[in-house]
């Protein structure tokens, strides 16, 4: 956001005012030393991240607005890049047949594996693509999950975050509640995201992934959000401790 061409309230509001603009959805975790890159949908990550400033990125699913960076970034030299991911066998576009400086390291749900200080359990999600969160902790037991892009969530996966309850919890949060002619889609409206934190019951959470019209939709009612949830915003920074 803004949208091209898009005149509604929210993309003229960004227009006017870069701090309302959303990139592409993706987080930077970094817990000591280590830094990891959660999805690669921004077009300069080979600009804005040195080699060797990150240990490794992990791909919550190949749709393209959240792998379009590697495109780029593939053709860099003297280095490996590894990108853990879903097992999706198509990826995106020719990305596994030209990976360039990119090694893919296809993961299992509920399988934890380890980048430096940091432990990531995979989580079925519920989208149109083969699509993890993931539940992320140091070895000080803090737990941070990050859901995106889903639609509810699996049982299974519902089960060990209320089990594990984290300290921190980032959902997709797409749409505004629904109307009475809205269809269902690929990503949680409002309604859904508040429900699904009701049930996990994170210490704190924050709404993302968020379209202009979920954007137009609380310039135009100003929702009041549950303690411990916000709506998250670009360049925010979140310390959990």
């Amino acid at each position: 956001m803004p949208r091209y061409g898009c005149k509604c309230p929210a993309c003229e509001r960004a227009q006017a005012n870069p701090v309302f603009v959303r990139r592409p959805c993706s987080a930077l975790i970094e817990d000591g030393d280590t830094r990891v890159i959660l999805d690669a949908g921004l077009m300069n990550l080979h600009d804005r991240f040195p080699m060797g400033s990150y240990a490794a990125i992990v791909l919550t699913h190949f749709h393209p607005d959240h792998v379009q960076g590697l495109f780029h970034l593939r053709w860099g030299v003297s280095c490996t890049v590894p990108v853990h991911c879903p097992p999706d066998s198509e990826g995106c576009a020719d990305l596994f047949k030209h990976p360039g400086i990119l090694e893919f390291k296809p993961e299992a749900k509920f399988e934890p594996f380890q980048i430096g200080t940091l432990k990531f359990t995979p989580l079925p999600l519920i989208h149109s693509k083969v699509t993890f969160g993931y539940l992320i902790e140091n070895s000080q037991g803090v737990r941070f999950a990050y859901l995106t892009d889903t639609v509810g969530l699996p049982p299974k996966t519902l089960e060990l975050l209320q089990q594990r309850a984290p300290h921190g919890l980032a959902l997709d949060a797409t749409d505004p509640p629904p109307s009475t002619n809205a269809q269902a889609g690929n990503h949680n409206n409002w309604d859904q995201a508040l429900e699904l934190i009701g049930q996990i019951k994170p210490a704190r959470a924050w709404l993302t992934h968020l379209g202009h019209r979920s954007d137009t939709w609380q310039m135009l009612n100003n929702p009041v959000l549950p303690d411990g949830v916000h709506v998250a915003c670009d360049n925010a920074i979140i310390e959990l401790r």
